[in-house]
């Protein structure tokens, strides 16, 4: 059978089986009606008149009651009213000739042994050109203090809030929730106070400060804000900022796991408006799934903050990172898989697990179906945090080269910068025109601890422009990446 074949005999299974219960309503309510027929209006009037008034008003009564009761203990629908990314400026861009250029300046920091291994690691890392560091970074020796730090910091949540709120007409007055989520850097006062006195935000505004989650905070943020829509008076409004601070993590040691961090991470923040009522939001937030698997502790070690054996301070990052996200991965397409596949494809997996099961007595190996996603989501955001991650989620997912363009051509143009990039994605996506009513985006992020995020997106309006933080580039992407992974180093 020829593969043309194959994929109209699939199209044709899936129709039947996603609409079985639909089909099954229709024919009963048919051969009701053929059954009953025919049926005069007179009948009808006559059967309503033979019943009494205080049976209808009742009937009535209960079931606006039900309605009323199902309605108040639904919860609320979650709405993305608009976000903004930070652009940044080309005084920050830090191409791969500065950084060996400054590498070399500090031979009494780096031997030149890591150099060599930083400069390879940049080469084939999947990082472009253009990605961009704090102005700490341009200093040599780098400068870690307090002061370079805040000084990043206004520079990134200050950017990206000012773009959220530029591109929709809610006002700083009117937000009542507000999240920041940074890993390491964690100042006093902290980030959620910077946005209050920048902003003037109302006395009474709720305010939540996170660190320590990595990568995954970002979404972990949109959790948090969607728990407290759902309970939140009608028209309440959370701004969350996501972003992490690099002047204060530069590492000077030449350990090569805690040199990763130096030439994965740049500058880099993100943005959202949520809101529980739908008028003026472009996404409505579909479901949510959080996985730890901390509970093991070769995954609670793989992003590691610690001392080297020279006593200077750093992230370590494990060379088993790539198989600890596909794992995490599993774990959570397990939770996440029944909740947005249709029945089709559930019910093509529960088959597979059930053939393994029967032939697993006699010894044989039975290769489990792998869903196809494609059938729930037409655009995929998964975490920009380095080649080999990306790699292996694709290779896990059995996604084509154009479902991770938008996570490979944000590593190249942005780096990985952590728990925003997700937004930096989805802002490539809507830039090229991809996006349109109706489409639904899978983000996926993953985090310290290690844990694993899904998020999921239904879009009601798209972008009016590709204004954001792809405008001065997006005519040049996407570009030809070269066939290196991460391993081959």
């Amino acid at each position: 059978m020829t593969m043309a074949k194959l994929l109209n005999l699939k199209t044709w299974y899936q129709l039947f089986v996603n609409n079985f219960l639909a089909m099954v309503a229709v024919a009963f309510v048919a051969a009701a009606l053929r059954r009953a027929w025919p049926v005069s209006i007179d009948d009808l009037a006559g059967s309503l008149r033979a019943v009494p008034p205080v049976r209808i008003l009742t009937a009535v009564i209960l079931t606006a009651g039900v309605a009323q009761l199902r309605r108040l203990h639904r919860p609320r629908d979650v709405y993305l009213v608009e976000y903004g990314c930070f652009r940044p400026k080309p005084c920050f861009r830090a191409p791969f000739a500065t950084c060996l250029e400054h590498a070399h300046y500090l031979p009494y920091q780096v031997d030149p042994e890591s150099v060599s291994f930083s400069i390879r690691l940049l080469e084939r890392s999947g990082i472009g050109e253009e990605t961009c560091l704090p102005n700490s970074y341009h200093y040599m020796p780098p400068d870690r203090s307090l002061e370079a730090a805040r000084e990043e910091t206004q520079d990134v949540i200050f950017s990206a809030v000012d773009e959220v709120f530029a591109r929709t007409s809610v006002r700083p007055e009117e937000i009542d929730v507000l999240i920041v989520n940074c890993s390491i850097f964690t100042p006093t006062p902290v980030f959620v106070d910077m946005v209050v006195n920048r902003y003037k935000l109302r006395p009474d505004v709720q305010s939540l400060n996170l660190s320590g989650m990595g990568c995954g905070a970002g979404l972990v943020n949109i959790g948090l804000a969607r728990h407290l829509l759902q309970v939140a008076p009608p028209g309440t409004h959370v701004l969350t900022v996501s972003t992490e601070i690099l002047s204060s993590q530069y590492y000077i040691g030449s350990e090569r796991a805690m040199l990763l961090p130096n030439c994965l991470f740049r500058m880099g923040a993100a943005a959202t408006i949520l809101s529980n009522l739908p008028e003026r939001a472009r996404f409505r937030l579909g479901r949510i799934v959080r996985r730890m698997t901390a509970a093991r502790d070769a995954d609670y070690h793989c992003i590691f903050q610690e001392e080297d054996g020279k006593g200077v301070l750093g992230v370590r990052l494990s060379k088993d990172l790539t198989t600890t996200a596909g794992q995490a991965l599993k774990r959570n397409i397990m939770a996440f898989g029944p909740l947005v596949l249709p029945v089709s494809e559930q019910l093509l997996v529960a088959l597979s697990l059930l053939k393994r099961k029967l032939l697993s007595c006699w010894g044989a190996k039975v290769r489990l179906y792998r869903p196809d996603f494609h059938t729930a989501f037409e655009h995929f955001c998964i975490h920009a945090g380095g080649r080999g991650v990306i790699d292996e989620v694709q290779r896990g997912l059995g996604l084509s080269d154009e479902d991770v363009e938008a996570s490979r051509m944000t590593l190249h143009r942005f780096g990985n910068t952590s728990s925003s990039s997700v937004l930096y994605e989805l802002a490539y996506i809507e830039a090229k025109g991809c996006m349109r009513k109706g489409d639904r985006v899978w983000m996926i992020s993953f985090g310290s601890g290690f844990n694993c995020s899904s998020v999921a997106w239904e879009c009601l309006k798209a972008a009016i422009d590709s204004d954001g933080p792809w405008a001065d580039c997006i005519h040049r992407y996407p570009v030809q990446l070269p066939e290196v992974a991460l391993q081959d180093i």
